[in-house]
């Protein structure tokens, strides 16, 4: 019963038999494939517009290069305190810009909101003395799990606008959550004023492939560049363009996340009609957090659950991270309901 990270689990059999194929005869190298091209074509069908594509390795490598290309040293990026690029890059989004600070938010379930972002503002007074508020960075799923709607990335968005800003959606979970909205790829990101996006497949059924995609290519910059001096530039790129190729082909990415979707939702039900226990946050995509009492938790260890402790709560109760990918049995989940129920 492993419920530790969506990361734990292997890759999709058809991206596996896609790299099969990848590997048959020779290829140009760096990104001038034939596989590469037709990636780019296919997002760019997905997203209803011509976008720029650079396939990288990692989602680090994907919101730091991209933020990077955003936001200048002197800069600053406005976003959650509970973001990946704040707890868990190692401050590689500092690194790769330069120095661009990272301008933090608390806000509940991890999700931005207009009248935080706008008071934040506020408060730079646009004089050399102070980074300058460049870019906004918004998470989506977010690291609790929950989902902007396309009205609140919009709205977000047009108060970056009013300030010159530009906007990066960390999409690590971009699929999970598109499916929980029913909407289509170009209503969430650039039709709500998303600028950037690191796309995530490695999540959710890839054994290690983001892309990051431009939705206007000129913005795109100096990008090349710096993702090559980063060493994410891959000499056989057509490996990483296979696994996001296959990834997109009759809709496997939707249909891995809706997978995933569903067995939390499963897994949050059954755990909120337990005495004793409740949601921490809305379980909207693929991750559950729930507070469960301290003996609960250590029977289910040792019945096998592998999961982590979130934050350790005052009454006697622990707050969990429970994640469910596209290959968690769903039996797993039926035994973790049973397990923590006895």
């Amino acid at each position: 019963m492993n419920f530790s990270s969506d990361n734990a689990f292997g890759g999709s059999p058809e991206i596996l038999a896609a790299l099969t194929r990848a590997n048959a005869g020779s290829a140009a190298s760096y990104g001038a494939d034939a596989i590469t091209a037709r990636l780019a074509g296919k997002l760019s069908d997905i997203f209803e517009r011509e976008v720029a594509i650079f396939p990288v390795a990692t989602g680090t490598a994907a919101n730091s290069l991209a933020l990077a290309t955003l936001c200048p040293p002197h800069g600053g990026v406005v976003c959650h305190a509970e973001s990946h690029i704040v707890t868990d890059e190692c401050g590689a989004p500092e690194f790769f810009s330069g120095g661009a600070r990272l301008i933090a938010l608390e806000t509940p379930d991890a999700k931005l909101t207009a009248d935080a972002v706008r008071a934040k503002l506020a408060k730079f007074r646009g004089d050399v003395h102070q980074n300058l508020p460049t870019a906004l960075s918004l998470t989506q799923s977010t690291e609790l799990g929950t989902v902007y709607s396309c009205a609140q990335i919009a709205a977000l968005s047009e108060i970056a606008r009013g300030r010159n800003m530009r906007v990066h959606m960390d999409g690590a979970r971009f699929a999970n959550a598109l499916v929980h909205l029913g909407c289509s790829p170009a209503e969430m990101t650039w039709k709500a004023g998303i600028d950037v996006l690191s796309f995530g497949a490695t999540k959710n059924g890839a054994l290690g492939a983001e892309c990051v995609i431009f939705f206007d290519p000129a913005l795109a910059g100096d990008f090349a560049y710096r993702r090559k001096r980063a060493g994410h530039l891959f000499s056989k790129m057509r490996f990483l363009s296979a696994q996001l190729e296959a990834y997109l082909a009759n809709d496997l990415w939707l249909s891995n996340a809706r997978k995933a979707n569903e067995l939390a939702r499963m897994l949050a039900d059954g755990l909120a009609a337990l005495p004793g226990v409740t949601l921490g946050h809305p379980a909207e995509a693929n991750a559950v957090f729930a507070w469960l009492p301290r003996d609960m938790c250590a029977h289910l260890r040792k019945a096998g659950a592998t999961f982590y402790d979130w934050e350790q709560g005052s009454d006697g109760r622990v707050l969990v991270r429970l994640v469910c990918a596209f290959a968690t049995p769903e039996e797993d989940v039926a035994k973790f309901i049973a397990s923590a129920a006895a």
